[in-house]
């Protein structure tokens, strides 16, 4: 262990590993190692802490070690998101490309009943033989670690809800491009360059705020790009967050179906983001709980709607590309199969996303099934027959992913929904 870098301090409670401390003094000294999750989206929240001190780099590994080494890890019990996470951050540090006394991973937490909160002290007990000198950094709005969680100041957390915005409209455009461009690779080409823009807007004061300018000008420049007017099926992909967008977990999902000649639909993650602030406000209503805490969630789902408001009105004012669904209609939809109150995991939003995207033509449904997250297995699948009551041409499949899981069986099954695909 380096002694100038890093140092155990005993932690209370249920983790009884020892976790290295990380020297936000002296941030620039390690590469801070980020899962792949959300490759959009990370990399403008990677440009983000970049301008605050913090070095980052995106693990992209996608091969079978990262998944023995999850294995080798956790508990086979443990779920397959948990699974992947650390096996990919152990696979990065047996690579032997880093130094582990100047490497610190980061892992989010959201602060809910899924046991993505507890990855955090999973990781470190695989660490505590192997790498000890290594920290991990948590990245939460749950006041979570609260000694090992890297910098939320106002001013970032600000930038972090942009980061969303952006990285939501930027997905929406390129999956609804790709399928159809004319010169190969330009829609790739056009999401880096837009994608290095705005990491340069995070750096300054306020430019970045500028949302309708800059929502105008990514419509402009994908509106631009040479497209055939060849009509692919659409297909949608929901399910358990992680692996709904994570090229790992899914296997390249979205590039698979791009492959297959179909258009990709990827609800985004503001939906998310949303739903957890709306959870909190329907504890208030549904149990009286923590009024303080709904009150200052409400405002925040208040004002992140606004958001998406605005987004919607400027990409309907274009008429080129189709929006994200409303995230009000989302509740309703959600209303006619079940309650608000299943909140556990991704709860009644996975069912929402099923029934709004059959009612506005995207029939075609991948849904995204992680070994050992029953709630979503509960919400997905419980869910998935009284939609396809309700919309009797809707074309719903389930896909499972788990270590024993191979990619040839799970594209197969893709293949044979997709022979049944409605345009």
């Amino acid at each position: 262990m380096s002694e100038t870098n890093s140092c155990s301090i005993p932690h209370s409670g249920s983790d009884r590993v020892q976790k290295s401390y990380f020297d936000k003094s002296r941030k620039s000294d390690y590469l801070v190692l980020v899962p792949d999750m959300l490759p959009i989206h990370f990399k403008l929240i990677m440009a983000i802490y970049e301008q605050y001190g913090y070095r980052m780099e995106l693990l992209q590994t996608s091969t079978r070690s990262v998944i023995d080494e999850g294995l080798k890890n956790v508990h086979n019990d443990t779920c397959y998101p948990a699974l992947l996470v650390i096996g990919q951050f152990m696979d990065a540090l047996k690579s032997g490309k880093y130094d582990p006394d100047h490497t610190a991973l980061l892992i989010s937490q959201t602060g809910g009943g899924c046991r993505a909160s507890n990855y955090i002290h999973l990781l470190r007990k695989a660490l505590s033989t192997t790498f000890p000198q290594v920290p991990v950094l948590s990245l939460n709005f749950s006041g979570l670690e609260k000694d090992a969680s890297i910098e939320v100041s106002p001013a970032i957390a600000l930038k972090l809800i942009y980061a969303v915005l952006y990285g939501d409209m930027l997905m929406l455009l390129y999956n609804q491009c790709k399928p159809y461009e004319i010169e190969p690779n330009s829609t790739d080409e056009l999401l880096a360059r837009w994608q290095h823009r705005l990491g340069k807007l995070f750096h300054t004061k306020r430019d970045f705020m500028s949302t309708a300018k800059l929502y105008r000008a990514m419509l402009r420049d994908f509106a631009a790009l040479p497209r055939t007017k060849v009509k692919k099926p659409k297909v949608g992909i929901v399910g358990e967050i992680y692996v709904k967008y994570s090229p790992l977990a899914n296997n390249h999902l979205n590039e698979f179906l791009l492959s297959e000649g179909c258009e990709p639909n990827v609800p985004g993650l503001l939906d998310f983001v949303m739903y957890c602030a709306s959870d909190a406000v329907n504890d208030k209503r549904l149990y009286d709980k923590n009024p303080k805490k709904s009150l200052i969630f409400g405002i925040g789902y208040d004002v992140l709607y606004k958001f998406q408001k605005q987004q919607i009105k400027i990409i309907n004012e274009q008429g080129i590309f189709q929006p994200p669904h409303d995230f009000e209609h989302l509740r309703r939809c959600a209303d006619k199969y079940i309650n608000q109150g299943v909140k556990m995991g991704e709860g009644w939003l996975i069912t929402a996303e099923m029934a709004a995207l059959a009612e506005t033509g995207t029939k075609n449904i991948i849904c995204t099934q992680p070994f050992g997250c029953l709630p979503n297995h509960i919400v997905a699948k419980g869910s998935a027959r009284v939609i396809k009551q309700a919309y009797p041409d809707a074309n719903i499949v389930a896909i499972d992913y788990d270590p024993g899981a191979t990619k040839v069986n799970q594209e197969n099954r893709i293949k044979l929904m997709l022979a049944n695909a409605v345009l």
